[in-house]
């Protein structure tokens, strides 16, 4: 797994690929998937159409182009065959059967589909001219109607020259229901009204040859006089219809009408057979689809790979800088080898690590179990190289979440979800499914399978099980002793009385602290939620407190203790603070736990007003009194030591920055550094007087200086820390406020449940189980979703005030040249 507390060990590495191997060894390297690749034709003189490899890359794109039978193969719902093949990349001189193949696929499909749009136009308009003459019929026949007779007549009539004769002349057509008011309109205004329109219908859906989509149409019929009306109509159905022919004579239109059913039904045999060819051809293309686009893609990627490469003077090599981790230089060069190898070439590759300045990228290894929680780590920021990676998250991350969402039962229901993403990994994977929010929940299955199981863990601390307690050990308060040994009467009393109180003073009464968590009698207590609040917000306040120090200390690992400076004017500074402050109040917290018992609990002070008076030298508050003796001194120096730190940070440590720099402008006069530096960092004694971080902004040459830049940058980061101090010790307190608000599940269970189980009929049996479904429904769709999601982000807000401390995530990722990471994209759609 590599190293897991920082990122991997980068180097660059200067490779030298022979002409004729360089196909086969990039190959190799883009199925090992650990070099990631400069670009060396970064010119302003050379464009992207000057390149070696670029007519290889249009050809790929050509033939990445062609496959667009994958259109085709899912818009016939035939499934592709995904056997898990993984082909090798073919070599160079495959190419040209792969365009041939793909060619003769092409236009094979193109002439099916040329074919098959044609019959289905025609087999479109024998349908249409079908619908027309069995429905011009229809319309004929009512023309000889008397009344119809009489309307043609009144039409022709008030028409300019109409001397009442019969309307001779028609067109009949076809045109869209969507168009007919339309039609109509524009007929009525450009004929004056001198038209007789008849219309009806057709049942049936018509199929578009062109666009597949399923149109309904009308058949219409125009009857006018005079050819000059002919023409206008004419014109006007040549933008919204279709016109036919249909002839005058009823016998006529019998004997075309036998005609076009035979022209159908033969059409109908030739489409059918079209339409076998087409899936015949496209289920053989189905199953090798996926290996061609593999093959394409793979060619593609390694051609545009080899455009990154110098050319050598001699044109006999090809010159590459890559990042690669130095743990892994060993099976670099055996896939170089194995390239070379593969290609035929009799010379070797060779690989030769570089010696530079700038800031490799950032590569930390995981497995599908620390995936997750580095992207937890990574949504704070891309760490810098060889920071220290917090791999902590694994723990505190599902812990933080377990005490705002502390739940036996929603604990368990949540483990047992994740149980089963994990045992059915293999198989869900193998599925593919295209649910975004589905994938995005089962690549945080392992997130998922912690935060329940550590949920489950504090809902026994908490001693809750969907908002219900368990007495597994039996509580430690007794009612028996407050009425003496033989009470009399005590169960009248335990019977008359809604609530009792308690006094732990009294022997007997209070025999101990439960075993395991909170004593279940507090379920019942009307004072619980005044004591859950004191027990909870402490709680939140001692976690939030060790959690940041921890931050701060891990920041001593980030100098890898060759930075002194930063040690002792930043990394002791900054704890000294938090634990001048914020640690003496979580020491206040434990003693005043032990202080205090049942018989003086009622005159302890309150820490809060303890932590203000502290801050504000106030001791003068006869309200509040001191814990213990000598609390004022201690308080004051404490005090002063935090104040005396602020100064530190923010003054000292620029001073000596400036000194140092001054010092060593001096010792090197006017010459400068020669040579190349050894490593990927700074100098040994670079490293020892500067922080990266504070002089970021030199440059790589020079050794400016700007000492208002620094100043500014460092008293930035001071006020940021001492603020941040107190915001984020109140930010850690939602801890308490997310798990208070988790007893919705009592007010569910109140709400709900309470009313099934009141039930004592016969029928509360099947009301229960009504209820009940409602109870589960609520449960998962609240509390389990809306709830854990809740405290989920929370639990990566918390996170931020933690990672703050130590990680500055300004970073750049390591994005190796990878087939798997470039043939997911396209296959997982």
């Amino acid at each position: 797994m590599g190293e897991l507390f920082r990122s991997e060990e980068m180097t660059l590495a200067q490779l030298f690929l022979q002409s004729e191997a360089a196909y086969c060894c990039v190959s190799e390297l883009g199925e090992l998937g650990m070099v990631q690749f400069r670009d060396l034709q970064l010119n302003p003189d050379v464009n992207v159409f000057q390149r070696k490899f670029v007519n290889e890359v249009r050809r790929c794109e050509e033939m990445d182009r062609k496959l667009f039978v994958e259109k085709e193969i899912r818009k016939a719902n035939i499934p592709t065959v995904d056997t898990g093949e993984n082909p090798e990349v073919p070599f160079p001189r495959d190419m040209i059967d792969l365009e041939a193949t793909f060619e003769k696929l092409e236009n094979e499909l193109k002439e099916i589909n040329t074919n098959q749009e044609a019959l289905k136009k025609n087999f479109l308009e024998l349908t249409e001219l079908k619908h027309i003459l069995r429905r011009t019929q229809q319309f004929f026949d009512e023309m000889e109607d008397p009344n119809l007779l009489e309307e043609s007549s009144a039409l022709m009539e008030a028409s300019e020259g109409g001397r009442g004769a019969p309307l001779r002349l028609f067109v009949a057509g076809v045109i869209s229901r969507e168009r007919i008011p339309t039609f109509e309109r524009m007929l009525w205004r450009v004929c004056r009204g001198n038209v007789f329109l008849r219309k009806a219908e057709i049942e049936d859906p018509l199929e578009d040859p062109t666009t597949g989509d399923q149109v309904h149409k009308s058949v219409f019929i125009i009857f006018f006089q005079g050819d000059q009306l002919k023409n206008r109509v004419k014109k006007i159905c040549e933008f919204r219809a279709s016109l036919y022919p249909c002839p005058e004579t009823p016998q006529e239109r019998k004997e075309m009408l036998a005609g076009v059913n035979s022209r159908i039904d033969d059409l109908q045999m030739v489409l059918n057979q079209t339409e076998d060819h087409r899936q015949r051809v496209l289920q053989a293309a189905s199953k090798t689809m996926r290996v061609w686009f593999i093959k394409v893609r793979k060619m593609k990627a390694i051609y545009h790979t080899l455009n990154l490469c110098n050319i050598d003077v001699t044109q006999k090599c090809l010159i590459a800088e890559v990042w690669c981790p130095v743990s892994d230089l060993d099976s670099i060069q055996f896939a170089l080898r194995r390239g070379t190898e593969r290609s035929g070439s009799t010379v070797p590759s060779i690989l030769n690590r570089m010696q530079t300045q700038q800031t490799p990228p950032t590569f930390n290894k995981t497995n599908k179990f620390t995936s997750g929680f580095q992207n937890i780590v990574d949504a704070y920021g891309i760490g810098n190289y060889r920071e220290i990676n917090p791999p902590y998250t694994i723990i505190t991350f599902p812990f933080l979440f377990a005490v705002m969402f502390g739940d036996m039962g929603h604990g368990l229901l949540m483990t047992c979800f994740a149980l089963y993403l994990v045992i059915r990994e293999s198989r869900l994977l193998a599925q593919k499914s295209d649910n975004e929010m589905f994938n995005m929940v089962f690549a945080g299955r392992y997130i998922i399978l912690l935060m329940g199981m550590f949920s489950v863990y504090t809902g026994i601390i908490y001693n809750d099980c969907f908002s219900k307690s368990l007495n597994m050990f039996g509580s430690g308060w007794s009612v028996r002793p407050m009425f003496g040994p033989k009470g009399a009467n005590w169960f009248e009393t335990l019977d008359s009385n809604a609530a009792l109180q308690l006094d732990p003073a009294i022997p007997g009464v209070f025999n101990g602290p439960y075993p395991l968590g909170i004593d279940p009698i507090w379920n019942i207590a009307t004072n619980k939620l005044t004591f859950l609040n004191s027990f909870k917000m402490k709680m939140s306040v001692i976690l939030g407190v060790i959690h940041m120090i921890f931050g701060v200390s891990l920041s001593l690992f980030n100098h890898y203790f060759k930075k002194p400076l930063n040690i002792f004017l930043g990394f002791i500074p900054e704890i000294v603070f938090m634990s001048s402050l914020f640690g003496y109040l979580v020491l206040l917290i434990f003693y005043k736990w032990t202080a205090y018992d049942v018989y003086n609990s009622k005159d302890a002070p309150s820490l809060l007003i303890h932590f203000i008076n502290m801050c504000l030298f106030n001791y003068n508050d006869p309200t509040n009194k001191p814990l213990y003796r000598g609390q004022m001194g201690i308080q004051i120096l404490l005090v002063l030591i935090a104040l005396a730190c602020v100064p530190c940070m923010l003054v000292v440590k620029t001073m000596v920055l400036r000194r140092q720099h001054l010092w060593k402008k001096h010792l090197q006069g006017t010459q400068k550094l020669g040579g190349v530096r050894v490593g990927n960092g700074p100098t040994e004694d670079e490293a020892g007087i500067m922080d990266h971080d504070q002089l970021s902004h030199h440059s790589d040459e020079g050794d400016e200086f700007n000492f208002g830049d620094v100043a500014v940058h460092q008293a930035i980061h001071t006020i940021e820390y001492c603020l941040g101090c107190i915001s984020n010790t109140a930010s850690y307190l939602r801890l308490w406020a997310l798990s208070l608000a988790h007893a919705l599940s009592e007010v569910l269970w109140g709400m709900v449940m309470r009313l099934g189980l009141s039930s004592r009929s016969g029928g509360g049996f099947f009301g229960l189980s009504i209820i009940f479904s409602a109870f589960a429904t609520l449960t998962v769709a609240i509390l389990l979703v809306m709830e854990g999601l809740s405290a989920f982000l929370h639990a990566l807000r918390l996170h931020v005030e933690f990672q703050n401390k130590f990680y500055s995530g300004q970073g750049f990722k390591f994005v190796p040249f990878s087939f798997e990471s470039i043939l997911e994209g396209r296959f997982d759609e």
